[in-house]
């Protein structure tokens, strides 16, 4: 090697020594790739493991308990809702309101008989035809606190089958209670028993008359020390009569119908008997249909948009606002068989 002073060596010498640490770190950066994909893809692995871990558990008993919460709650019945208050309407001693008696094999009577005379009202009517199915229609609130509603129906006049509206009535005397009339189909013919007064609910032929009388008992309100507290679940109580005692209770499985059978027995009405508390109702003190209800019927007797042949079904009035008022000095009375004074 040729001297080139002592900068020159020092910088030669510098020069050599710069290459030789190159090379010593070149060889084990040669060495690193060969290990450093496993390492890396060792330390992923693991990181990846324990993000998903810490991410994934504390959500597991959340998604359970909201499946099983979910599950639970399609699963479970409806929410109690207590004693049923106008499970009072029926007279003491009567089946549930579950339970429905199978019809009688032959519905017929002996030609003159009043079949239905041991727990109803004499019939008033007779026609050869049925009448037509129960229209649907709104309930127009109460004129005033205290009265009751009676659901309309088809009556027979001297033009057939005619709608004589729902109307609020007062009730003749305390804890009175309105048993609806109804058509019964017994031996080819076709009677109507109209329908009275009295403590408990009596038998109306199953019919679902809506607003409360869905076929057994009431469902639209009770009597309570006098007052009768009316259920908003049936009855459309408005905003400008002051209600005081309100309630809220469906009964279960009673939903209301567009179209409802007017008329017990034969090939297509309710197949409905009286149960043991209709019938001992029955034999309680009692008070017939008063006579302004009467006359609120005969009004409509005539009236073209009632009649059966001219509404097709869809009578013009099928209910009213107008209240009625009750006749004085009603007092229920018993006779042999139930009832008395009727008409």
């Amino acid at each position: 090697m040729r001297a080139l002073g002592d900068g020159g060596f020092r910088v030669s010498a510098l020069n050599s020594g710069h290459r030789g640490n190159v090379r010593r770190l070149e060889r084990p950066m040669k060495r690193l790739p060969r290990s450093t994909p496993w390492i890396l893809f060792a330390i992923a692995t693991a990181l990846c493991v324990a993000v998903c871990y810490q991410r994934l558990v504390p959500n597991i008993p959340t998604v359970s308990a909201a499946v099983a919460a979910a599950q639970s709650q399609a699963q479970a019945p409806p929410p109690d809702q207590g004693q049923d208050p106008a499970a009072a309407n029926l007279a003491p001693s009567g089946p549930s309101y579950t339970t429905q008696a199978s019809p009688p094999a032959d519905q017929s009577a002996a030609a003159g008989q009043p079949p239905d005379d041991s727990y109803a009202e004499q019939p008033t009517a007779t026609a050869t035809t049925p009448p037509p199915p129960l229209p649907d229609y709104t309930q127009p609130p109460p004129p005033a606190d205290g009265y009751i509603w009676t659901p309309g129906y088809w009556a027979w006049g001297p033009s057939g089958y005619y709608w004589v509206p729902g109307a609020w009535v007062e009730p003749p005397y305390a804890n009175a209670l309105w048993t609806p009339g109804y058509w019964g189909f017994y031996g080819g013919r076709y009677l109507f028993y109209p329908g009275h007064w009295g403590l408990h609910i009596g038998f109306y032929g199953g019919i679902n008359y809506g607003f409360g009388y869905i076929g057994l008992g009431y469902e639209g309100g009770y009597w309570n020390s006098g007052h009768f507290f009316y259920n908003r679940v049936y009855n459309n109580l408005g905003t400008h009569v002051v209600v005081r005692n309100v309630y809220s209770y469906r009964a279960s499985n009673r939903a209301r119908v567009v179209s409802r059978p007017s008329f017990n027995g034969g090939p297509h009405g309710v197949q409905a008997r009286p149960r043991p508390s209709e019938v001992r109702a029955w034999h309680e003190p009692t008070a017939p249909r008063m006579r302004t209800q009467v006359q609120h019927a005969q009004s409509y007797s005539k009236v073209r948009g009632q009649l059966a042949t001219q509404n097709h079904g869809r009578p013009a009035t099928p209910a009213t606002s107008r209240g009625i008022a009750a006749d004085r000095n009603v007092r229920p009375t018993t006779s042999h068989g139930g009832g008395g004074n009727h008409r």
